[in-house]
């Protein structure tokens, strides 16, 4: 392993760690810079979501669905496969998402399958796919 790729590796991990803060901390502008602009949102393991194209399109879908969520992602485990300048990589999720108002939470269990392009040297966010291995739905609080 050349230190390029130990770079690239590191820079991957760092730009994931970005994504789950920056959607946690809902900084929306910052988040979606993370992508490409044919960024391709695959949520269905969530749960009957429809293939969503384009960073705009994306983050709209995502704003809608838990802008006022609070929210805590985590991953890691990386399997992470570097070929040039693009990353195959896969991650052990574990999300957070509480809307309060009444409505149950969700604590879900499973793993993102990612695209990454280095483009101009920094690595953006091409595909993801979000699979689902179990997900514990949390009655509302009285």
């Amino acid at each position: 392993m050349d230190t390029q790729h130990v770079q690239d590796w590191i820079a991957l991990c760092n730009a994931k760690a970005q994504y789950c803060r920056l959607l946690d901390t809902k900084k929306w502008q910052a988040w979606s810079d993370l992508w490409t602009d044919d960024f391709v949102l695959d949520t269905d393991g969530a749960g009957n979501i429809p293939l969503v194209k384009g960073k705009q399109a994306a983050l709209a879908q995502v704003r809608s669905s838990i802008e006022y969520a609070k929210t805590c992602h985590h991953v890691h485990n990386p399997e992470i496969d570097i070929q040039g300048n693009e990353a195959s990589v896969i991650w052990a999720m574990q999300d957070r998402v509480v809307w309060g108002d009444g409505k149950p939470s969700l604590t879900g269990f499973g793993h993102y399958h990612e695209l990454w392009l280095k483009i101009d040297g920094v690595w953006k966010l091409q595909k993801l796919k979000l699979t689902r291995l179990h997900l514990d739905v949390t009655a509302p609080l009285e």
